[in-house]
């Protein structure tokens, strides 16, 4: 959207977008939150990134690389999974320990398990086994997973299965409604 048109509606794009987000957004532990991504976020994520940083068109190819990665294509679900940890001290030694932690997530309903797998832009865990605060997580359904997730009326329970923050959470309702839209 052109970015003078886009001014005109950004407050009521962002209201919008704030009860798109809280169904799709999920603590798990003390210090992770998983926030389930779509067309909308990512929609508004880049108008956003453009708007503030004015980058013109330049900037747009740059930012449809970055985020469009991260819009799930009808056979998954994405997710930001973000370590918020304002204490700088605390930050560093959580995330000091949580090397590899992108390969523990996990998703289970029924029969099936989905463990997540990492976005391949760049590598988030350091040689010395330091965890990003930030991970950009996949997970991918076949045709018989997604049709048992969206008929699925049990738990869905969400988790992290690493040594260092072995945490799982059960999806609330309104949340596994709104992941079930991302199976199209």
């Amino acid at each position: 959207m052109d970015m003078d048109a886009y001014a005109k509606v950004r407050g009521e794009r962002r209201k919008a977008i704030v009860d798109i987000k809280k169904r799709r957004r999920v603590p798990i532990g003390p210090h992770a939150t998983f926030y389930f991504e779509n067309y909308e976020t990512m929609w508004q994520q880049i108008h956003e990134m453009l708007y503030i940083e004015k980058g013109g068109e330049v900037q747009i190819a740059d930012e449809l690389a970055a985020y469009n990665p991260l819009v799930p294509k009808g056979r998954e679900l994405v997710a930001t999974l973000m370590f918020e940890i304002d204490d700088e001290t605390l930050r560093k030694r959580v995330l000091g320990r949580l090397g590899g932690v992108e390969e523990t997530v996990f998703l289970k309903f029924g029969d099936s398990e989905i463990i997540a797998s990492a976005e391949e832009d760049v590598d988030r865990t350091t040689a010395e086994g330091k965890a990003s605060s930030v991970q950009f997580l996949h997970f991918n359904f076949s045709d018989a997973q997604a049709a048992a997730f969206k008929s699925h009326d049990g738990d869905v329970m969400l988790g992290i299965k690493h040594k260092n923050y072995p945490h799982m959470t059960l999806l609330q309702a309104e949340t596994k409604v709104a992941l079930a839209e991302d199976f199209a």
